[in-house]
């Protein structure tokens, strides 16, 4: 049994508690109560905020940009820490679920292996690569798991995407072009300054870069157009180049410049030998509009909607993505999706797009 700390209840905190454990209303408190857990041979047993409100259960103030308004649990059943070290310091727990702002990650996943723990950080793992490269060298040092919360791999039209490839279900990728952009958030006070995030084109566009390098792999050089603000990434063309696949052309566009309706959009256009697969949605006018659901269209003309896996639940890729995390721990193998060294490339490639941005030149990933 994996026994799990969530270090931080923000938006990401809550939905990774939401992931993990079933809860249920109480008839008599009106409370919820926890009811089961999710997750296989894994349960959160502790989380730590220094918010004395939330601590004890209180999670209405918390709304992110999907997913319910945070509620009243009863929290009696976990430990409950207001300072981090106490909960770094808890020897009934084997992995640290960091849930914390951008700038706190190095410092806290350092100090959680250190303390001996296995760590899960949210994406991005850190926004200086520096920080990042500290991170996965102490998780090699201390013999300990370093992953890093990229959860899109685990959305069913992703998930169906690497699958795809994984089995060679339509043959060898020839294109891919990749699209996420929003419009600057304005429902949350953490996120309405870009520059404390890294810019969007770390905060945002780290989702498709890291999804890039897990299934069409890391590429050698990049070429990148865009908008600086600050030396940041704000809105980015991307061409990736793989030196030793030169009939392999993969883009991407990406950015936080979009009008106001356009409050989010993503999706792709994948190109293989033998089918092509498209995927439009987004939240436009504050209404969720698929343009177009994930679609194979094969070279014989036959159009269909493949049968996609995953739970309704609006944070079932998390909970997949928690359960990948188990699963790796408990079985004792790697996890290319979620390891810190497949996030630590994904973060140079965000820098080698503001460097490629700046310069007008190729550069070097």
């Amino acid at each position: 049994m994996i026994r799990i700390g969530i270090l931080g209840i923000g938006f990401m905190g809550m939905t990774h508690f939401e992931a993990a454990v079933r809860m249920v209303p109480d008839p008599k408190t009106g409370r919820r109560r926890p009811a089961g857990r999710k997750l296989k041979h894994a349960a959160v047993t502790a989380i730590c905020t220094r918010n004395p409100q939330k601590l004890e259960g209180d999670w209405r103030s918390i709304q992110g940009n999907f997913g319910p308004r945070g509620g009243l649990n009863d929290l009696s059943s976990f430990k409950r820490y207001s300072d981090a070290a106490d909960l770094l310091n808890d020897p009934d727990i084997d992995l640290v679920d960091i849930c914390l702002p951008t700038d706190q990650h190095a410092e806290m996943a350092i100090a959680a292996l250190k303390a001996g723990k296995h760590v899960l950080v949210e994406k991005p793992i850190a926004i200086d690569i520096k920080d990042a490269q500290r991170m996965v060298r102490t998780a090699e040092q201390c013999r300990r798991r370093l992953f890093v919360g990229h959860v899109l791999p685990f959305f069913p039209e992703f998930a169906y995407v690497r699958e795809s490839l994984e089995k060679g279900r339509f043959g060898a990728l020839r294109a891919a072009h990749f699209r996420r952009v929003i419009t600057p958030p304005d429902w949350s006070a953490d996120m309405s300054d870009f520059r404390k995030l890294g810019g969007w084109g770390i905060d945002l566009h780290i989702h498709d870069n890291h999804f890039i390098a897990v299934t069409c792999g890391i590429p050698d050089r990049l070429l990148a157009r865009g908008v600086l603000a600050d030396g940041l990434v704000n809105h980015v063309h991307t061409l990736y180049v793989y030196d030793n696949e030169a009939d392999l052309a993969v883009s991407c566009v990406s950015g936080g410049i979009a009008a106001r309706g356009l409050e989010f959009a993503h999706g792709f256009e994948l190109y293989f030998e033998e089918a092509t697969l498209l995927y439009s949605a987004g939240t436009l006018g504050g209404q969720w509009v698929v343009d177009r659901p994930l679609t194979a269209i094969d070279n014989k003309g036959k159009v269909r909607q493949p049968k996609l896996k995953g739970g309704q639940e609006w944070c079932a890729a998390f909970t997949a993505e928690l359960q990948e995390v188990v699963n790796a721990l408990t079985n004792q193998r790697p996890s290319p999706v979620l390891s810190g060294e497949t996030a630590l490339a994904a973060l140079k490639m965000c820098h080698a797009e503001a460097k490629s941005i700046a310069t007008g030149r190729i550069v070097r990933v």
